[in-house]
């Protein structure tokens, strides 16, 4: 196997770096002194390796250079699919495929033709002219078949050049590749190294795998139809989902009692905030609003809340902004409420956040429609379903931030602190969080923004506010409206940006 995996005809050399023998495990004099021709210049190095020529991506498998070896499979791959079209398929298959249904209308249009002589001369006309354009159509489609079928040696031509190109790249970037995986090798060697059957065959495996499957998914469509299509059981999908559905109803109707206290802690928090957004005078809420901006960003980002709160006034959008913003302060308080103690917790807990984190990865990657279904099947339609929704959307945020800002702090810092004999409570108020808390005010604002981004998509499920003007005006293909309340939803957003970001900034 020595003969065929690496460079040919290179005598052996016992004055081989020892390093470098451990590294390639065969012809190490070759690669010692490719290796330092490659060091001793400054940008790249053409070299030529006949093993790699030979191999192709095989080679890059075997070596542990799947970087490599997956674009260069895929270049390969392209370059087998014309030659296996070019000598094996039928080019014009697909062509002839529509032959069939052509001919059965010609046939049709013939006896149509036939009963038209004898019993209304005046369609035979329309029949001979519709005949005369699918034989035309037939003959086409023949023609273009036949074309198809000759190009079959440009095909293998080009497939040839092309599979060609490849090696010779493969050839010239091979000894490069290998001595910058020699030298991060050096530092760190649990890097991959060395020549065994198994990475041999692995890489053979794919590689082969490969050129068979989609040679005979591009030369031989209808050989295989498995490969056209993933051989799937649709009776499977609806017994899951069938099994999904059940477990849902019997879930809800056994914990029915904890889902109702939820909904109504979350009612009673959701009814306070709109009692004092929505019922407070707007001049008062309004001057709240504008001075605590002022304090938190500058009176210059006051002037500009002033604006925005005019824009929502004038227009319409007052009661709707509140009630959007009672929505959200309930969903973004609940959120971080619960968010900031779990982030702490996860930081001081590697194995809790272990846990924690792909339930964290779910929250962000799910699509923000199917956090709908299981909502509405446990908590119903209305606002406290809607808050729900919010919450999963948004909730991620406030705990990764957290914890990045907390396993940040420096180290040194707190062994200072617990040198001068402070305990794990004051280490945690008095040093930890106040350094980690430019990085837990920004997670805050990533979870009052994002949940604001839900606005709309909450109103499917009756959440009111903003997002049911943006929610009707898409229904109703109201542009004027739909434009005027998005303005509203970005002001409340930038105004909420403002506030918490101020001091921060």
């Amino acid at each position: 196997m020595t003969a065929v995996t690496d460079h040919i005809a290179v005598p052996a050399d016992t004055s081989a770096d020892s390093t470098v023998k451990q590294f390639v495990s065969v012809n190490d004099a070759y690669y010692e002194e490719q290796f330092k021709s490659i060091g001793d210049k400054r940008g790249f190095t053409f070299t030529w390796n006949w093993a790699a020529f030979l191999l192709g991506s095989i080679w890059y498998g075997m070596r542990s250079l799947w970087s490599y070896f997956l674009p260069f499979v895929a270049l390969e791959t392209l370059a087998v699919v014309q030659l296996a079209r070019g000598i094996w398929g039928d080019l014009g298959a697909p062509i002839l495929a529509r032959l069939p249904g052509i001919e059965a209308t010609l046939e049709q249009r013939y006896t149509q033709l036939a009963e038209a002589k004898e019993n209304a001369p005046d369609k035979v006309a329309g029949f001979e002219n519709a005949i005369a354009s699918l034989e035309r159509a037939v003959e086409g489609l023949k023609a273009d078949a036949a074309a198809a079928n000759a190009t079959a040696m440009q095909l293998i031509v080009f497939g040839l050049i092309g599979l060609f190109v490849v090696k010779a790249i493969q050839a010239g970037l091979a000894n490069s590749a290998l001595q910058s995986r020699y030298s991060k090798w050096l530092s760190d060697r649990s890097i991959g190294s060395g020549l065994t059957p198994q990475k041999f065959a692995l890489a053979a495996a794919l590689a082969a795998l490969t050129y068979l499957t989609c040679s005979l998914k591009f030369g031989f469509p209808d050989q295989v139809p498995s490969l056209q299509t993933f051989p799937s059981d649709p009776q499977v999908q609806s017994s899951v989902a069938e099994a999904i559905k059940a477990w849902m109803a019997s879930a809800a109707i056994s914990s029915e009692w904890f889902f109702d206290s939820l909904v109504f802690g979350i009612r009673t928090v959701l009814d306070a905030l709109e009692t004092i957004f929505v019922e407070t005078p707007w001049p008062v809420m309004g001057g709240f609003i504008i001075l605590l901006t002022g304090l938190s960003a500058g009176w210059r980002a006051a002037i500009f809340t002033g604006a925005g709160l005019a824009y929502l006034g004038y227009l319409g959008f007052w009661d709707k902004s509140m009630k959007t913003l009672a929505l959200l302060g309930t969903a973004a308080c609940i959120s971080i409420t619960l968010g900031i103690p779990l982030g702490i917790a996860c930081a001081r807990n590697p194995r809790l956040y272990a846990f924690v984190r792909p339930v964290l990865d779910f929250m962000q990657t799910m699509p923000a429609f199917v956090y709908l279904i299981p909502v509405i099947a446990f908590f119903g339609t209305g606002k406290p379903a809607a808050i729900i929704a919010t919450m999963i959307f948004g909730g991620s945020p406030v705990v990764r931030l957290t914890v990045l800002g907390l396993r940040g702090v420096p180290e040194h810092v707190r062994e200072a602190a617990m040198a001068f004999g402070a305990n794990k409570r004051y280490l945690l108020w008095k040093v930890d969080i106040p350094l980690a808390m430019p990085s837990i005010m920004a997670g805050i604002n990533q979870t009052i923004l994002l949940s604001l981004a839900m606005v709309v998509i909450a109103s499917l499920i009756g959440a009111k506010g903003l997002g049911e003007d943006v929610l009707e005006a898409l229904q109703y293909a109201s542009e004027g409206q739909g434009i005027l309340a998005g303005l509203a939803i970005l002001v409340c957003a930038m105004i909420l940006d403002r506030i918490i970001q101020g001091k921060r900034r």
